[in-house]
């Protein structure tokens, strides 16, 4: 019972957040702080688990949210039909991108990955079709509850949260199942896996294709929360960053970590350029800079991973008096 406390509780807290704190300000801080949690969620599987640091993981962010926008902006559908096609065209990249680079290892992999994010940015940039500079927009008048088009930011948090579980759920099964297993053995030492017969390049690409498409969803959803998508918004490189420190500063690797990164990192950044107005953007990659030393030199295992040490030390002490009361003859 007691393993399930900390996490019930915490659920509860979520659930109850937008009608304890009421105003649209703090309800649109909760809601994002959920949607930067599903898209760093799923940058954890082949970033925390793997062990593979993408940087490029905006690729996917953007073709949910091209996918979406493309759907009203062109067809008239409600933003909803365009998930199913962005995850397609996301795990699509993901397979064909992944091929080539996830044969190369630490930095090299993620100087690809910027690469092909960076590209990728340039070739919507010169697309009449997606928008080009200008981006796409959604409708400005909600027809129909599936355009997912709210005054309010509270039914954007319930949506969000819902995704996110669903998110944590999957990153769960993947984690206990023979994968997850896999992926832990090539993260510690692939040669290793490689060696006791782990497929390491099918089971890497299984995750980055899993990674990519959850991603997507969380693109589609920013879309559609703030009714359009352009390339700065949709394929800016900094999404991939704040995804990789949400992780980080959380604990990449752990199933919580990214919420609880991305509850610090997103109440920072939005009190920041509130306080700051325009001149925020500058001071934004400043903390990021700091956030990214910080952790790399005195908690490289993030916030979570400290907790979990400091009460794995309490435990043992509070055993040995256990132990050192008299018995009952």
């Amino acid at each position: 019972m007691r393993r399930f406390l900390w996490p019930s509780v915490a659920l509860a807290l979520v659930i109850l957040y937008p009608l304890v704190f009421t105003t649209p300000f703090q309800q649109r801080l909760g809601a994002l702080i959920l949607l930067y949690a599903i898209a760093a969620s799923a940058w954890n599987i082949v970033g925390g688990y793997a062990g593979q640091v993408s940087v490029g993981h905006v690729v996917f962010f953007g073709c949910g949210a091209y996918a979406s926008m493309a759907a009203y902006s062109h067809f008239g559908l409600p933003p909803l039909v365009g998930i199913p096609a962005g995850i397609v065209a996301s795990v699509a990249i993901a397979a064909v991108v992944g091929v080539p680079t996830l044969r190369l290892s630490g930095h090299y992999f993620s100087m690809a990955t910027i690469a092909v994010a960076e590209l990728a940015r340039l070739i919507v940039t010169n697309t009449e079709y997606l928008g080009a500079a200008v981006g796409l927009s959604g409708p400005t008048v909600p027809r129909t509850v599936f355009d997912l088009s709210f005054i309010s930011a509270l039914p954007y948090y319930y949506l969000f949260l819902a995704v996110l579980l669903i998110t944590l759920g999957i990153t769960w099964w993947m984690t206990n199942s023979r994968i997850g297993f896999y992926l832990r053995a090539i993260k510690d030492s692939e040669r290793a896996a490689r060696s006791l017969g782990a497929p390491a390049s099918r089971i890497k690409l299984y995750a980055f294709m899993l990674s990519a498409g959850l991603t997507s969803v969380g693109g589609a959803l920013y879309s559609m929360m703030f009714g359009f998508v352009d390339p700065e918004s949709g394929l800016g490189i900094l999404i991939s960053v704040k995804m990789l420190i949400m992780a980080a500063l959380g604990g990449a690797g752990l199933l919580f970590g990214p919420l609880v990164g991305a509850a610090i990192l997103v109440p920072l950044e939005e009190i920041s350029n509130n306080l700051l107005g325009g001149k925020g953007a500058g001071l934004t990659f400043v903390v990021y800079g700091a956030i990214i030393v910080i952790i790399a030199r005195f908690q490289p295992g993030g916030i979570l991973a400290l907790i979990n040490r400091l009460w794995a030390k309490r435990k043992p002490a509070e055993t040995p008096a256990a132990q050192g009361a008299p018995h009952a003859s």
